[in-house]
């Protein structure tokens, strides 16, 4: 019974600690767009699942370890902020893999980076032919950056000399799984009970209401029937 106390207690704690950490790092973490963003949510998973069930470590040391753990993960990211020099040696730099419709065979050699993995992640980005590319950039998070030829480029309203539109405002909820938010107050609630009335329904009646980025209310009812 004490092992079973103890693992909960262990467990709930390095919970909350990687609760916190999270909460202070977790869109770097989380993005692994560096090298040493990597090795930290790795040697975190590990660390954490050694602190809640392994009995045969100190409790303590593996609490000590992961507050060094965060502190020079801390140092890092603020050598990087201040330093472009040992940002590129921390963080790595983007490699060019195609230019001008060209693949630089030697930058993929030292990559090991294969034609496989090249149209794989072409394809996973909606392009099948190789031909349409004019430049593509292997970042350090793995991602490839490919910028089109300018005649494979979907036409923007510059390319035509039209105005564009104007950017429409954010979409504003107003009832979310059942229950009404915040943005739920006039005008937009008396349009809402409109809607209602010419369905014949009630506010109760709906899981989820939103007013679109063009003015346009969309409703989802709690029943799913097809209209």
């Amino acid at each position: 019974m004490e092992d079973i106390l103890m693992t909960m207690y262990r467990t709930t704690f390095s919970f909350i600690l990687l609760v916190l950490a999270t909460l202070l790092f977790g869109k770097h973490i989380n993005s692994h767009k560096n090298h040493y963003s990597f090795a930290l949510s790795i040697t975190i998973g590990s660390l954490i699942a050694n602190m809640a069930f392994n009995h045969r470590l100190q409790f303590s040391s593996t609490v000590i370890s992961f507050g060094v753990l965060i502190l020079l993960f801390y140092i890092l990211l603020l050598t990087s902020a201040k330093s472009r020099k040992w940002r590129g040696r921390l963080s790595g730099r983007p490699t060019t893999l195609m230019e001008k419709g060209k693949i630089l065979e030697e930058s993929m050699r030292k990559l090991k980076f294969t034609m496989d993995n090249l149209n794989q992640q072409l394809r996973e980005q909606g392009i099948f032919d190789i031909t349409e590319v004019d430049m593509v950039v292997l970042e350090v998070s793995g991602m490839l950056s490919v910028r089109k030829k300018a005649l494979y480029s979907p036409l923007t309203p510059k390319d035509m000399n039209l105005a564009p539109s104007p950017s429409g405002p954010l979409a504003v909820e107003l009832i979310m799984d059942g229950k009404a938010t915040e943005n739920l107050i006039p005008p937009h609630r008396d349009q809402l009970l409109s809607i209602c009335r010419d369905r014949g329904i009630s506010l109760d009646d709906i899981n989820y209401a939103v007013v679109t980025s063009s003015g346009n209310i969309f409703i989802d009812e709690n029943r799913d029937v097809l209209r």
